[in-house]
């Protein structure tokens, strides 16, 4: 499988990344922790159907020491007991913040109310920014239909 268009190559999309890039690291810096930033990144990538940063964030949460069980239960994340309440808040919050088109009036009070009793300001502003940036992600691989498997930790940074 070939992608639509060499995002790696196209001058105009590797200007793009070099600012959402930046962007980026304006969160991995934050004080969210970085396996709650990966578990985003993979609950959002499951639910917009994107292979490549699954394989991407899935590969870089085992490189950082995150366990197979709680990787694998990421998609079922509401009846696993390996995640703390502060990270099935993040949870919730991805997952309405990426289906945003589904439901009239946007993220329900209650799933913020939930994300703001665990994490501070700072690191909500990181989390609203992260949901933001994975999606963004999301559509332009899906878009263009970025094939995944070859992935190798640390390829990009």
């Amino acid at each position: 499988m070939d992608a639509r268009l060499n995002l790696f190559e196209n001058a105009v999309s590797a200007k793009f990344f070099k600012y959402i890039n930046s962007a980026g690291k304006a969160v991995s810096d934050s004080g969210l922790p970085a396996a709650t930033q990966e578990l985003v990144k993979i609950r959002a990538s499951q639910i917009n159907g994107c292979g490549m940063c699954l394989d991407m964030h899935t590969k870089d949460a085992a490189a950082a020491g995150e366990s197979a069980q709680r990787l694998h239960l990421v998609a079922a994340w509401r009846e696993a007991k390996v995640f703390s309440d502060a990270e099935r808040a993040a949870l919730e919050l991805a997952e309405q913040g990426t289906r945003i088109a589904d439901g009239a009036g946007g993220v329900p009070d209650e799933v913020w109310a939930n994300a703001a009793k665990h994490y501070d300001e700072d690191q909500l502003a990181a989390l609203v920014a992260l949901i933001a940036l994975i999606n963004a992600y999301n559509r332009v691989n899906v878009l263009v239909r970025q094939p995944a498997g070859d992935y190798v930790p640390g390829m990009f940074g």
